[in-house]
């Protein structure tokens, strides 16, 4: 089953209609070295990845103040989810009054992520090739765009709430392993576990060549390298202090990927699933073979986010 989310008027009315697939695959996990082992298969999300549960969020919420302009730097995931969701809601509820969205990406940005938000781009989405994007974004904001860049704007907490509750809601999971930049989804859901005092562990995984946060519980003495997990970009880790202690209350870890790492998740998924995961979305996948090697407890089954491109 497919995800379907609306969100209506701010973070506070969100709601979900059904949820994105959690899918167990008993081989893979007895590869693997775990009890259990699951897919929350969020690259099946209606806007394309766990993107699509913030940003909208982050847009309706800011709409429902006035503002109109909005825009974005990324790496693809994100700006595709803005990128989506304000074309729906131009061509419904804002026909009248159109949002206007800019999105700055990167000349690395991998082309078939730059080729889907060129398909989206029209007279009030336009998608800008900046050599520094988040300049570009921080030059929008000073003449008066919302930002929608979720490192620095808890309102992008919010919308990670309905993926924190549907994997409370399932029996059994004991530990939640998640490709991670800025950490965002990992400081909501850490938190909302907490809060609930839900016993799953919050496990972080990151690139060698950029791992500000997993550092802290791995320190990093490899080759540096550049990361086929190109979407784990924030070198500057706004949320690390908030992030750190959470991650610590709920049992969890951060951990660090290789290419050789990342290669081997995509193979291993690819045998004993059948799919073949982006090497972002394998980068949980790379986490949880590297906590199954070393013997990490866990006490129930582990869940990898496949969140996207």
């Amino acid at each position: 089953m497919i995800a379907k989310i609306r969100y209506h008027g701010n973070m506070n009315t969100a709601f979900r209609e059904s949820i994105t697939p959690l899918e167990s695959y008993p081989e893979l996990a007895k590869a693997v070295g775990v009890a259990g082992l699951y897919f929350k298969r969020e690259d099946l999300h209606p806007y394309g990845s766990h993107k699509g549960r913030s940003i909208p969020v982050m847009i309706d919420t800011y709409a429902a103040k006035g503002d109109r302009k909005f825009a974005i730097s990324s790496s693809g995931n994100a700006g595709l989810a803005a990128a989506l969701y304000v074309r729906e809601l131009n061509e419904g509820a804002y026909a009248a009054d159109p949002l206007e969205l800019d999105v700055f990406i990167g000349n690395n940005t991998a082309p078939h992520k730059a080729e889907r938000l060129n398909q989206l781009a029209d007279d009030h989405i336009r998608v800008l090739i900046k050599e520094r994007p988040l300049q570009a974004l921080t030059q929008a904001v000073n003449e008066g765009t919302r930002s929608l860049r979720q490192s620095t704007d808890d309102t992008a907490l919010a919308g990670y709430l309905s993926l924190a509750q549907e994997l409370s809601e399932e029996k059994g999971i004991g530990a939640v392993f998640i490709g991670t930049s800025s950490g965002t989804t990992a400081q909501a859901l850490a938190a909302y576990f907490k809060k609930q005092k839900t016993p799953i562990q919050v496990h972080i995984v990151q690139t060698a060549s950029c791992h500000p946060i997993a550092e802290a519980f791995e320190p990093y003495e490899g080759q540096d390298e550049d990361s086929e997990a190109d979407a784990i970009v924030d070198k500057t880790a706004h949320r690390k202090d908030a992030l750190l202690p959470l991650i610590d209350a709920t049992g969890g870890r951060g951990w660090i990927a290789t290419n050789e790492e990342i290669g081997a998740a995509r193979e291993m998924a690819l045998t004993y699933t059948d799919l073949e995961i982006s090497p972002n979305s394998a980068l949980s996948i790379a986490g949880a073979m590297k906590a199954a090697a070393i013997g990490w407890e866990f006490t129930g089954n582990v869940v990898c986010m496949i969140c996207g491109e």
